[in-house]
C-alpha cells in the first residue's frame, strides 16, 4: 500500500505540480526542441506512474493475490490452480486488468485520433484537388480565397497551400520565409506530435498536464518552424509575413503560419534569443529519461 501512494503522488505531481513550473521555464523559448522532448517525457512518466500505482494498488490485497494465479491458469500460461481456491470470477479478471486499461486509453485515442486525423487530411487533399491551382515557381497550391492564409499538410503527399489573399499582401521575401516555415513542419513531420498529444488530451481531459502539454507542444513545434525559417530569411520577413497571415485560420489536420501564440512568436521573432546553454540538452534527456524509471524503481521496491 505505501508503494501504491509513493507511486499514486508521483503520478499527481508530474500531472499537476511539473506542468506549470515547465510551462513558466526561461529555456524553453530557447531551445523549442529540448523543450518538446521534455513535455513527450512527462506525457509518458505520469502514464507509467498511473499504470503502476493502481497495479499496486488493486494487487495489494490478498484476494487478488490468490486469484492472480488463477488469471495466469486461465491464459495458459499456467497449468492449473493452488488447491483450496475458487475459480477465476469476471471482478477478478476486471480488478487485475485495470492497469492495463490505464495504458489502453491512450493508445485507444491515439488509433482514433490518427484515423480521424488521416480522413480529415484526404478531405482537404481532395478538396484541392478540385479548387487547387500548382503555382510550380513557389513548389505550392494556390486557393483562390481572399483572406491572406498558408498552411500545410503533412504526410504522403505533403502540401503547402497559399491563398490568393496571401499572395497579394506578401512580397516575395516574406512568401518564401513562411514557406520555409511551412516546409518545416512537415519535414519536421509535426503532425504526428499534435496528434499525439491530441490524443493524450482525450485520454485524460482535466489534467493540467493534458493542457499544458497541450499548448505549449503546439507552440514550441511553431518556434521550431520559425527558427527554420530564420536560417535563410530576415526576422523582419518572417515577422511581417506572421502579422499579414495571423488572421488566417488552418483547416482541420492542417498546420498554419499564424500558428499558435503568435504575439508571443513575434517577440521571439524581432528579439534575438540567446543561445540555449550547452548544457541544456543533455539536462533535458537525462532527467526526461530517468522520470519514467523512476516509478519502476519504485514498483520494486518489496
Amino acid at each position: 500500500m505505501i508503494t501504491a501512494v509513493a507511486l499514486a503522488g508521483y503520478a499527481a505531481l508530474i500531472g499537476a505540480a511539473v506542468p506549470p513550473l515547465l510551462a513558466r521555464a526561461r529555456w524553453v523559448h530557447r531551445a523549442p526542441t529540448a523543450a518538446v522532448f521534455a513535455w513527450q517525457g512527462l506525457m509518458v512518466t505520469f502514464v507509467v506512474a498511473a499504470a503502476l500505482s493502481v497495479h499496486h494498488l488493486v494487487l495489494g490485497e490478498p484476494h487478488v493475490h490468490e486469484r492472480l494465479f488463477g488469471l495466469l491458469t486461465f491464459c495458459g500460461l499456467a497449468t492449473s490452480a493452488p488447491e483450496g481456491r475458487g475459480p477465476l470470477t469476471i471482478g477478478d479478471v476486471l480488478v487485475i486488468a485495470a492497469p492495463a486499461l490505464v495504458v489502453l486509453l491512450p493508445a485507444g485515442w491515439l488509433i482514433r485520433c490518427m484515423w480521424r486525423a488521416r480522413r480529415a487530411r484526404g478531405r482537404q487533399l481532395d478538396m484541392l484537388t478540385l479548387v487547387g491551382e500548382p503555382a510550380p515557381g513557389f513548389d505550392a497550391t494556390i486557393v483562390d480565397y481572399d483572406v491572406p492564409a498558408v498552411y500545410c499538410l503533412s504526410g504522403r503527399p505533403s502540401r503547402v497551400v497559399v491563398t490568393r489573399g496571401a499572395l497579394d499582401v506578401l512580397s516575395g521575401e516574406q512568401l518564401r520565409a513562411v514557406l520555409e516555415h511551412e516546409r518545416a513542419h512537415i519535414v519536421g513531420r509535426h503532425h504526428l506530435l499534435h496528434v499525439l498529444v491530441e490524443a493524450f488530451c482525450r485520454a485524460f481531459p482535466g489534467l493540467p498536464l493534458s493542457r499544458h502539454a497541450k499548448e505549449q507542444t503546439y507552440l514550441m513545434l511553431e518556434m521550431i518552424a520559425d527558427d527554420r525559417a530564420m536560417r535563410f530569411h530576415s526576422r523582419e520577413a518572417l515577422a511581417t509575413a506572421m502579422c499579414e497571415v495571423a488572421a488566417g485560420r488552418a483547416p482541420e489536420a492542417a498546420l498554419g503560419a499564424g500558428g499558435s501564440g503568435v504575439l508571443i512568436r513575434l517577440r521571439r521573432v524581432l528579439t534575438p534569443q540567446p543561445r540555449p546553454h550547452r548544457a541544456i540538452w543533455p539536462a533535458v534527456v537525462a532527467v526526461t529519461g530517468a522520470a519514467p524509471l523512476l516509478p519502476l524503481l519504485l514498483a520494486c521496491v518489496p
